[in-house]
């Protein structure tokens, strides 16, 4: 019996909540669409289904089961039309995991002019500043802003710099003064920030190559906007990118500190497992960031 008329079977009771309406949108029996559901329940040995007189609705495992059902019709669909080149349209559903500063202040406009431009595309977009595992967590791609992952499941699309600055605001350098190079952090207020992979350290290239500065760090946070209002504030000195910062910088509300020490530089990415790179929607999701960012992106227009 195919496997996959036993999935599309289970999933339609799921969406329609019986097996007569299952049956209608398939254009099977009801006996036939029970028969593939009870085969299905079988092979994996599980409930998927409680059924009673009036209605259906899925176990525990079988809602799970329904969720990566989805998901597994959903890129088999995809495949084919890919392939077949039946449809010019990208169509389904584009999971998408981003970073939370990045993705309200910039992904998020982008998103909804990429379905304005293919109103066929529905995007579910996740935004968390965590590591995550496209293939693990069920993401169709990632947009990230770190070095990116060296692995061969995986497919690494660059989309922007990020440039990053020390930075401190006006109020803060005059009331406690400019350092003038990185030993000086010791004596300052930082702002850092919580998922860098170092702690009460910060490492910065200059002149004479990388240099670990020491730092006194009075707030810690996982989110860039939340420094860079402390930063605003009077707060402290923060590592911060262009993409949060760039019109503060413009505004002089701002100050570029340690010129001469910049952070390592880091890149905007998008990344997706290999076995997508077939799919319309991500190629043109793809294809559409890298345009809407490019090399030289909008944000550091503002930052100078």
């Amino acid at each position: 019996m195919d496997k996959f008329e036993q999935l599309k079977a289970f999933t339609r009771v799921v969406d329609t909540g019986g097996f007569a309406a299952a049956a209608r949108q398939m254009g099977l029996s009801r006996s036939a669409v029970n028969k593939l559901v009870i085969q299905l329940e079988n092979d994996l040995g599980v409930q998927l289904l409680h059924r009673s007189t009036r209605r259906v609705i899925p176990s525990e495992t079988g809602l799970a089961f329904y969720e990566r059902c989805q998901a597994i019709l959903a890129d088999l669909a995809e495949a084919e039309q890919s392939v077949s080149q039946l449809q010019e349209e990208p169509k389904g559903t584009l999971r998408v995991n981003a970073p939370m500063s990045f993705g309200t202040l910039h992904l998020a406009p982008a998103i909804v002019d990429f379905m304005l431009k293919y109103p066929d595309v529905r995007v579910q977009l996740t935004l968390d500043d965590r590591l995550v595992d496209p293939i693990q967590e069920g993401f169709d791609l990632l947009v990230r802003i770190a070095e990116p992952p060296d692995s061969a499941a995986l497919i690494v699309h660059s989309i922007a710099p990020a440039r990053r600055f020390l930075c401190a605001s006006p109020e803060y350098l005059n009331r406690y003064g400019t350092p003038t190079h990185p030993n000086d952090l010791q004596q300052h207020h930082c702002l850092h920030y919580g998922y860098l992979g170092t702690r009460e350290q910060w490492k910065l290239v200059g002149q004479e190559g990388e240099f670990w500065a020491a730092i006194n760090s009075v707030l810690c946070s996982n989110n860039g906007e939340v420094l860079r209002d402390a930063a605003l504030k009077g707060l402290g000195i923060a590592i911060l990118p262009t993409f949060i910062i760039g019109s503060d910088l413009q505004q002089n509300l701002l100050q570029v500190v340690l010129p001469d020490y910049a952070p390592p530089s880091i890149t905007i990415c998008i990344i997706y497992p290999a076995n997508r790179h077939l799919s319309t929607k991500i190629q043109l999701f793809t294809q559409f960031i890298k345009e809407r960012f490019g090399e030289k992106p909008y944000w550091d227009d503002k930052s100078g």
